[in-house]
């Protein structure tokens, strides 16, 4: 097995898999789930309980929520991240978690999966990113351009039940078949 990191390129993303994530996948997106988290403990300010583990609601509500849809992203036999899709039974789709692995980031994997993911569900999505985020808001409005180009809108947001962070920034835009 070679390191995925020294592949990792432009061509290497044609080894790209969406696909949902099945509750025998549950565990593997856990252990993913834990790097997201740590991740975006940098920008949300959140600790691990005590027993190592960041809150999970949103992993739950992915697997057994109405209107959600969990996607497990690979390439080649490793996991690269997840999507946690929200709103699918209602007018506008939220992208409500998307995470790659460091080791497979800045060689187009992200922006191919992301689109993978937006394209199985057209309409109206709506994306949050921390402000502070640079990185990601680099990303996501990269995103949005090529899915709609020229034609989305930024929003600032309030982080709910969280006032001492700073509000958040969303994307709107349409996803066409």
């Amino acid at each position: 097995m070679t390191d995925l990191s020294e592949n990792m390129n432009d061509t290497r993303t044609a080894d790209l898999r969406v696909r949902l994530a099945t509750i025998e996948d549950r565990s593997a997106v856990e252990r993913l789930w834990l790097m997201f988290r740590h991740d975006m403990s940098e920008y949300q300010g959140g600790l691990p309980a005590a027993d190592g583990t960041f809150r999970s609601e949103r992993l739950e509500s992915a697997f057994t929520g109405d209107g959600w849809a969990p996607y497990l992203l690979t390439c080649g036999d490793h996991l690269v991240g997840f999507a946690f899709v929200r709103g699918l039974d209602g007018p506008v789709r939220a992208l409500n978690s998307f995470f790659v692995v460091r080791g497979a980031r800045r060689g187009g994997v992200g922006l191919r999966a992301v689109q993978q993911v937006l394209r199985r569900h057209p309409g109206r999505w709506e994306v949050a990113f921390q402000r502070d985020n640079a990185g990601g808001a680099a990303f996501w409005h990269r995103v949005a351009e090529e899915v709609a180009p020229g034609a989305w809108s930024r929003t600032e947001r309030a982080v709910p039940g969280r006032p001492s962070l700073p509000a958040d920034l969303w994307l709107s835009f349409i996803v066409r078949r």
